[in-house]
């Protein structure tokens, strides 16, 4: 198998190419635009289908299955009445660290929108998680992620009442509910279990986040315990598939 010398790491082997050369008329445009992406650099207004269909020879509804591809994996993004081109996905590491350290690492910034902060008798379920009595109140803590006032996911947070019984008139929503933690109550992290899938957003989280609810979403979920491993929080963190991408870093292995 020949390997392009110019192919990036991580790219597709042969382009995506398979081995007896045919490829759908779709995918050689994607591959074309794609290149016209590079080009015309983050935030640039793409061409319309009709230019871009003229340009390339191609029908529209071929094109629209190139955009459509492009679009779900964060090469473009809907503007206004327009398509532009997309800036590289967010990176957060797999960590203990807050999404507001995670985003301004990448000279983001970061915010929160409260969608809702409520308190209810504590299910069975969450309750063994949490370690508390059945119908002992929790919080609820809802809210949309953002950086630079781009919406990238819609997080829920459960919490023990008794754990931090003052969130309600303490905690600023749209800050680091972690920062909070740690500053004002000092609480620390000790570790988590994380889970992580591709899932597609419902509705009402399609609707919050401003996506279709067609374009897949990384879902994570999270129970977290302090420096003495009594569970804290449990998270459910939904992010778009075409803005976000996840990293981590692994050690060898014993026994």
């Amino acid at each position: 198998m020949e390997y392009p010398n110019d192919q990036a790491p991580g790219a597709p082997i042969r382009a995506g190419v398979p081995e007896h050369g045919r490829i759908p008329k779709y995918y050689a445009v994607k591959t074309q635009v794609a290149a016209l992406l590079d080009e015309l650099g983050e935030g640039e207004l793409l061409p319309t289908e009709r230019d871009l269909a003229v340009r390339f020879a191609v029908s529209r509804e071929t094109l629209r299955q190139a955009l459509r591809e492009l679009l779900l994996e964060g090469r473009l993004r809907r503007m206004g009445r327009g398509t532009v081109v997309a800036g590289p996905k967010l990176e957060q590491p797999l960590s203990l660290a807050s999404y507001t350290e995670g985003v301004r690492r990448q000279g983001r910034r970061p915010g929160r929108t409260l969608i809702t902060l409520d308190r209810f008798p504590c299910p069975e379920g969450l309750a063994v998680e949490l370690e508390v009595e059945r119908g002992a109140p929790v919080w609820h803590l809802e809210r949309v992620l953002l950086a630079d006032d781009e919406r990238m996911g819609l997080e829920s947070t459960y919490v023990a009442v008794a754990r931090v019984p003052k969130l309600d008139s303490e905690f600023e929503p749209d800050s680091s509910f972690y920062g909070y933690l740690h500053d004002r109550l000092g609480i620390g992290f000790g570790d988590a279990d994380e889970r992580l899938e591709t899932v597609l957003a419902t509705p009402r989280e399609a609707l919050l986040i401003g996506t279709p609810p067609a374009l897949p979403m990384l879902l994570i979920h999270r129970l977290s315990r302090d420096t003495a491993r009594r569970p804290l929080e449990r998270v459910r963190s939904l992010y778009r598939g075409d803005r976000f991408s996840f990293t981590t870093h692994l050690g060898s292995a014993t026994g």
